[in-house]
């Protein structure tokens, strides 16, 4: 109790860093002992390993994703620290749970900004229930808002990121991926701009998988995951497509019944769309079945992928060397906001 309610103490000298610009005392708190509880379930892999009570299953994952860390630092040039070289059971579905919102008749994520993490276009919170009585307020002034679970985030090297049993409901590509996008927060990071800094991490995740599935010779695996790469893709096209059509729609002032109407249809059509992508049975689909699509679906997809083309191709004017790419990166990032954006955001 001792050790946590230190650990308690360090997050909140951390956190109060990152939320002086006046976020509620509750906020600060959930997120301190989320933070802490989650430091105090770390365990090193190794002994995880060895301890002879660790399930089979769980000790193989575990050996497959330590040398994934190993390759993470080894080949992509990713830091070489005490991240995610332990693990951590946590006793829930997802690590935290990540509120995005939009005005009524926008596009664009509203923003949460802390001093040194700057502006972000999602708030996470360690209990869903807090998530969604967030959500609830949000959405009682007129926004669009949706809830997300998370399986895994970075502290940007603040503190050694444990490897989580929330990453583990999924398969080995998609964990070792998490590994180098999550890395890649810690490598390059840009207060106040979600959308390069998850473009520039999800660039690294697509090439360091493409090369640890390669060099390991799991063929079958890269094969699914260019498959499943390429469905993405296509799907970020039909939201690219919606959101701009919908931008000028919201651009255009026309009356409120009309734009709502107009709105609701295009998402309909959007939806629609996924699921004869995806197959009603798709995990893609399902959650577009699941709740109608709204402006938030919009404003994250454009968070996570509308740089990537321009950074992917940044990274094959250098012949995908990676420490030539992180350097072209860092000189994009110390440029402003609006001259970044038009160099490589759509």
């Amino acid at each position: 109790m001792l050790a946590q309610r230190r650990l308690v103490l360090r997050c909140c000298r951390l956190l109060a860093l990152l939320t002086l610009s006046g976020c509620e005392a509750g906020y600060f708190l959930q997120a301190a002992r989320g933070q802490a509880a989650v430091l105090a379930a770390r365990r090193p892999i190794e002994r995880v390993i060895a301890d002879s009570r660790t399930a089979e299953p769980l000790r193989a994952r575990l050996e497959t994703f330590r040398e994934a860390r190993d390759f993470a630092s080894r080949e992509l040039a990713l830091p070489d620290n005490r991240s995610y070289r332990s693990f951590a059971a946590l006793p829930r579905e997802f690590v935290v749970w990540n509120v995005v919102a939009t005005a009524e008749f926008s596009t664009q994520p509203r923003q949460w900004c802390f001093p040194v993490a700057g502006c972000v276009s999602y708030r996470g919170y360690f209990h869903e229930a807090a998530a969604q009585r967030f959500a609830q307020k949000l959405r009682r002034r007129g926004d669009d808002v949706i809830v997300g679970g998370v399986p895994a985030y970075s502290t940007l090297g603040h503190f050694a990121d444990p490897l989580l049993s929330t990453m583990l409901r999924y398969d080995d590509a998609y964990v070792a991926g998490t590994i180098f996008h999550e890395l890649a927060h810690q490598r390059l990071y840009v207060p106040g701009d979600s959308s390069f800094n998850e473009s520039f991490a999800t660039t690294v995740e697509a090439a360091g998988l493409q090369r640890w599935l390669s060099t390991r010779g799991r063929l079958d695996e890269l094969t699914r995951w260019r498959s499943r790469k390429a469905r993405q893709q296509r799907e970020m096209q039909l939201f690219d497509a919606a959101r701009a059509e919908l931008a000028r729609l919201y651009a255009s002032h026309a009356p409120v019944a009309r734009m709502r109407d107009l709105k609701q249809s295009r998402l309909q059509r959007l939806a629609d769309e996924i699921h004869a992508l995806y197959g009603v049975g798709a995990d893609s689909a399902r959650r577009a079945a699941q709740r109608p699509l709204n402006n938030a679906d919009l404003a994250i997809s454009g968070t996570y992928f509308d740089c990537v083309p321009q950074l992917e191709a940044e990274l094959a004017a250098v012949n995908g060397d990676l420490p030539r790419f992180y350097a072209r990166a860092a000189a994009l990032a110390k440029l402003s906001l609006r001259a970044r954006h038009a160099q490589v955001c759509r």
